[in-house]
């Protein structure tokens, strides 16, 4: 009888032990583009197939936040983030810790080199995992890099599932500017109205104004979606300390001034001549767009008539009626709806 037991228990820790082999948590700076780039890796069995999101803002991170938003995605993919070109851990590796003017018109982001970037990341990702393809999913600034991404060598993806895709910058922050400016004459919001003509509308010559813009829009925009739940957002421990949060936050200003430029001290915006109108219609992969009904900065006047344009194997386009710009937990279940239904073979 205690040799059977034995026995049993032999399997249990050989079954545990086999679980814990395939089990990947690795959170690490890599030579990318000539730089250190950090990537964190993670998922209950490596044998799924792999999610590379692309973020937004161009330097919100999501690698160090919690395992709250993607947490329950890890028992069925491995999940990936990536802290992009002058953004979180990458950004504070590479530059000096005083930032000014002078840095900033000779350290210029550009969009071709963060798509290289992008591209190297992914063909890490498939010899490191053993695998032929990973899923790409973008969202806001990260959908007009992974949408180069996949124009640039598609065979790497099984699909692109883009959020709150942006088509056109130039037109997508006067149309914005146009809709706040509507509402405020609606709601008869004189403070919005008082900000909104002392801006004028868009381009703006300085980074300033357009993120005086943007605060106007979230603030219309929080009026009719459901927030994330708090807890989404709360700082992992290992990313709580000084040189952590001063990267981030240098790198969410370098990023963001490098986005929508500022003639001032000479940075000249990466994504002014972005149209995907024009170069990324035709698509060598399945695409699929998830868009908040509510989304003003990106929004379905601009890009669902550019999704319909788009020739593609597969191509579907998702509205999320309680939902804006950012994520919620109705654009994480559609993401989610989306991946899982697509059984990709690695």
């Amino acid at each position: 009888m205690q040799l059977k037991s034995s026995f049993f228990l032999f399997l249990l820790l050989t079954a545990n032990t086999s679980f814990s082999q395939n089990k990947i948590a690795e959170n690490k700076f890599i030579s990318i583009g000539g730089i250190e780039q950090w990537i964190t890796i993670n998922g209950s069995d490596t044998s799924n197939p792999v999610v590379l999101l692309i973020h937004g803002g161009p330097g919100s991170t999501m690698s160090h936040y919690k395992d709250d938003v993607y947490a329950e995605w890890m028992k069925e993919f491995t999940i990936v983030h990536w802290d992009q070109r002058g953004a979180g851990k990458t950004f504070g590796k590479n530059f000096p810790k005083e930032i000014n003017e002078e840095f900033y018109a000779n350290n210029l982001l550009s969009v071709a080199d963060m798509t290289n970037d992008g591209i190297a990341v992914t063909e890490y990702l498939l010899k490191r995992l053993d695998k032929r393809k990973v899923i790409l999913m973008g969202t806001s600034w990260g959908s007009i890099l992974a949408t180069q991404m996949a124009q640039k060598n598609p065979d790497l993806f099984h699909a692109y599932v883009g959020h709150a895709q942006f088509v056109n910058f130039s037109k997508n922050i006067i149309n914005a500017y146009l809709e706040v400016y509507k509402l405020a004459e609606e709601n008869e919001d004189k403070q919005v109205l008082l900000k909104l003509k002392d801006l004028g509308p868009p381009p703006y010559q300085i980074a300033k104004n357009y993120g005086q813009l943007l605060r106007v829009v979230k603030q219309f925009e929080k009026e009719h979606s459901t927030p994330a739940p708090s807890n989404w957002w709360k700082i992992a421990p290992e990313y709580e300390n000084n040189k952590d949060s001063r990267d981030r936050y240098n790198g969410d200003d370098y990023s963001f001034l490098n986005l929508v430029g500022d003639q001032r001290i000479g940075v000249k915006s990466m994504v002014s001549n972005i149209n995907l109108n024009n170069t990324a219609v035709v698509f060598r992969l399945p695409v699929f767009m998830i868009q908040g009904k509510h989304d003003i900065l990106c929004s379905t006047e601009l890009n669902k008539p550019y999704f319909e344009k788009i020739r593609a194997p597969r191509k579907e386009y998702y509205t999320v009626s309680n939902a804006a710009h950012g994520f919620n937990e109705a654009i994480i279940d559609k993401q989610y709806e989306i991946v899982k239904a697509l059984s990709v073979q690695n």
